[in-house]
């Protein structure tokens, strides 16, 4: 398995560390030598992972996911750290020895394209549940997490973002590559496929796909609550009061998209994922 330094991203200052890359993907710094025990990495028939490329809407997904796989008091979460209950397989802490040792059923979390992931998860061994996310409004939200870390030093214009994006230039590689490994993948009887703004559209409806999927059953007034909570979840992390761009928001790119950036995506868009049958939703 091939590593090898990428060059150090152009725009100055932009990040404080150098990605690698792995196979050809451009991988964040802490994934560097961990990737072959990561394709080891023994999983359980029990075990329910979220796979995500990042700012697919991942915060939202595990708590819904949390809450109908474990039967939790919707109150209650609200007091639990959840990222510490979703540990993410490749990030520093708490680490794949921790994680191994963890007790089932499992919730694991990752950002990995496919292809990375351990081979068990290819073999079908347990479920895998992976949403995607219309990518204009993904990369709007992207071009703000990099801003928001001091640790990424992001200090170029969104406009250069974007381009980075389109052609693949930022971690954990090609969002179009990513979404279609996936979604080749949407049959299989161990793979469930999201789409984050059907949260937005019928969020019962991926309830009642989540229940069935992780096999188990609630009454109608427990669903009810639970999708009632999960309405609340959507609408606080929507608010434009909570957060300065509303980053949650479905149709959130045509607010910064220029008219010529928005040409040039969709051309790149087209290019990329032209022979693909996967559609999105880029305004409700």
């Amino acid at each position: 398995m091939a590593e090898s330094e990428a060059e150090t991203p152009s725009t100055p200052g932009e990040f404080e560390s150098k990605y690698f890359e792995y196979n050809g993907v451009r991988l964040p710094p802490f994934c560097r030598g961990k990737m072959e025990e990561i394709a080891n990495f023994p999983v359980r028939g029990s075990d329910v992972w979220i796979v995500t490329y990042p700012k697919s809407g991942t915060g939202l997904l595990q708590e819904v996911v949390y809450l109908v796989s474990q039967g939790a008091d919707p109150d209650e979460i609200g007091l639990m750290n959840i990222d510490e209950q979703l540990p993410v397989l490749e990030y520093p802490q708490p680490g794949l020895d921790i994680i191994k040792e963890l007790t089932s059923p499992r919730l694991i979390k990752s950002h990995l394209p496919y292809r990375f992931l351990p081979s068990d998860l290819h073999n079908g061994d347990s479920k895998v549940i992976y949403m995607a996310r219309n990518p204009k409004d993904l990369v709007v939200s992207y071009y703000q997490f990099h801003r928001s870390l001091r640790t990424m030093s992001y200090r170029g214009t969104f406009q250069e973002f974007c381009r980075r994006f389109m052609n693949d230039k930022l971690g954990y590689g090609s969002w179009f590559e990513h979404v279609q490994e996936f979604w080749e993948h949407h049959t299989d009887s161990n793979v469930l496929f999201l789409k984050y703004e059907d949260m937005h559209k019928d969020l019962a409806t991926m309830v009642e796909q989540l229940v069935r999927f992780l096999g188990v059953s609630y009454d109608k007034a427990q669903l009810e609550s639970m999708v009632e909570h999960c309405h609340q979840l959507i609408d606080q992390c929507c608010n434009a009061e909570a957060l300065p761009v509303g980053r949650g928001r479905v149709g959130l790119w045509k607010d910064i998209f220029t008219v010529s950036m928005n040409e040039k995506f969709d051309l790149v868009y087209k290019q990329k994922m032209g022979k693909c049958d996967l559609t999105f939703d880029f305004y409700l």
